[in-house]
């Protein structure tokens, strides 16, 4: 049973302003995803895509353990896209063959009065081929329970995003700004 599950989450956040504009942070896609996921759940494959290994997810009867592949990268801007490339499945052999992911996400700061915001939206869509068990379940449940669930995992990053984010962002412009004051070199004129 072809089975779609689809959510979308958006955020708006007011960025405590700091000695180096917020743009320079989201520059890094290693920092960002270090802020969004836990540093022993990412394992970093090349300068723009990382391996996120998610907590184990229960879907009805079904324990299940993603690794998604996603590729983070920022513009001139500072605005940040993400996207998956690749999906695995632990736990469940015959869902890891017959399940694909996609996950697209932006995150851009805008000025507003003086006063910088960072606005996001994530699409997650999951298609997955489930199991003869699950054959006879309305597929109504099916597709609740499964939006449901993919809407906790975009709360989770939301929530992340809005806490861990803006907390690393602000201990990494103090120490960066730190180190550019106490950094400088001057060159005294030859007499």
């Amino acid at each position: 049973m072809h089975t779609r599950f689809d959510a979308s989450q958006s955020v708006e956040i007011a960025v405590p302003q700091q000695p180096i504009p917020i743009q320079h942070y989201l520059r890094q896609p290693k920092r960002l995803v270090q802020a969004l996921v836990e540093v022993n759940r990412i394992e970093q494959l090349s300068e723009e895509v990382f391996r996120l290994k998610m907590r184990p997810l229960a879907f009805m009867t079904l324990s299940i353990q993603p690794t998604v592949d996603m590729r983070v990268w920022a513009d001139s801007d500072g605005t940040v896209h993400l996207e998956s490339v690749a999906c695995q499945i632990r736990g469940v052999e015959y869902i890891n063959q017959r399940f694909a992911l996609n996950l697209k996400g932006r995150l851009s700061p805008y000025q507003i009065n003086g006063i910088t915001y960072l606005k996001g939206k994530a699409d997650l869509q999951v298609q997955v081929e489930l199991p003869p068990p699950f054959w006879l379940t309305p597929k109504p449940l099916l597709e609740t329970t499964g939006n449901g669930l993919l809407k906790s995992v975009l709360l989770t990053i939301k929530h992340r995003l809005m806490q861990q984010l803006l907390l690393d962002y602000a201990t990494w412009a103090k120490t960066g700004s730190e180190a550019n004051i106490s950094g400088e070199v001057r060159v005294l004129p030859a007499n």
